[in-house]
């Protein structure tokens, strides 16, 4: 639902440039602040006022998941998006894990492109992947099962969730499991049954595992997805993510950056708030600062230990053009 849609430069950016480099300083990113800042094609980013109409402010203060089932349905056959090879050198953990059964829960697992590597690269590993579109979901069961990944149809188990407005149901971690943390009350499977999501089959794999729930996970991956909710959500999003983590658990970030060359081409109509943008087809796009990351996640209760901006310079061979991307890498723990 929510994935964004870095995939488009993808091939660029890992295959021509190389994995080994993915995680680089091509460029110090105080250096493109300053270039930006002091550019007068782009001052309209940096006022405070929203030179928004009002039906863009308004729509932007709604739920924007319509928008994201329509963007999938458009890009079905999943060409938009490249398996994301380097996922595993930045977040070796994943592979590192060798519990029985280490559980990895994806947030906006749009077509599959995160949930692929960790499956390949972790054979013990059981990855649950959420989508607000069960369109998305049926196309990355498709490209999962097509894989050559080993056991794949049971250690891939996608499920239906608008997280930041529903949030995680209650077979991932009942009220029990999620402690103090726990935001909403939720009702325990056993109880409620299993057939309330449009998923389907995720309940009653669940119940296999436990009278009332999965007990957490004890990976939360959330890549290029944060970005694409409303800023408002953001928090309850986050909170969320908290509650179903393990004790101990780790919470995998990478997002757009701040002066990421994204950021610019939009125009001035299309800025819904402080580095908030709507697209036309009504998809949103926000630029993160490291302070802003870090005060939504250590503000959840996380434990910051990685946090920085990820700065390369990606070339289009077919224009010839280079382009200063900018990611943030963050790496938050829950507390033991």
């Amino acid at each position: 639902m929510w994935k964004m849609r870095e995939g488009k430069v993808s091939k660029s950016e890992e295959e021509e440039k190389g994995e080994a480099e993915y995680h680089s300083k091509d460029f110090d990113w105080e250096d493109l602040r300053a270039d930006v800042e002091n550019h007068p094609s782009f001052v309209h980013h940096f006022q405070f006022h929203i030179q928004s109409s009002s039906s863009s402010c308004s729509s932007s203060s709604q739920p924007d998941s319509d928008a994201w089932k329509r963007f999938h349905i458009r890009h079905s056959s999943g060409k938009f998006f490249k398996e994301r090879r380097y996922l595993l050198k930045e977040f070796p953990e994943l592979v590192s894990c060798k519990e029985e059964n280490c559980k990895v829960l994806e947030v906006g697992c749009g077509n599959g492109s995160t949930v692929l590597p960790i499956l390949r690269g972790n054979e013990t590993a059981v990855v649950y992947a959420c989508d607000c579109s069960s369109e998305t979901l049926a196309r990355a069961k498709e490209i999962v099962d097509a894989s050559n990944v080993i056991a794949s149809e049971q250690r891939f188990r996608p499920f239906y969730c608008d997280f930041p407005v529903t949030g995680f149901p209650s077979w991932l971690a009942c009220n029990r499991c999620r402690g103090p943390s726990l935001r909403v009350q939720h009702t325990c499977v056993s109880d409620a049954g299993v057939n309330d999501n449009k998923a389907g089959s995720e309940d009653s794999y669940s119940l296999k595992e436990s009278g009332c729930c999965i007990g957490g996970v004890d990976f939360v991956a959330l890549i290029f997805t944060l970005s694409a909710i409303p800023h408002r959500q953001m928090p309850v999003a986050i909170k969320e993510c908290f509650s179903v983590l393990k004790p101990g658990g780790l919470l995998l970030f990478r997002d757009y950056g701040l002066y990421d060359m994204t950021m610019f081409r939009f125009d001035p109509e299309q800025r819904v708030g402080p580095r908030e943008y709507m697209r036309s087809d009504g998809t949103l796009s926000y630029f993160f600062c490291l302070d802003t990351v870090r005060d939504l996640f250590v503000g959840a209760g996380f434990i910051e230990l990685e946090l920085d901006y990820c700065c390369i310079n990606s070339v289009n061979h077919r224009n010839g053009k280079s382009m200063r991307r900018v990611w943030v890498h963050g790496k938050f723990q829950k507390h033991v």
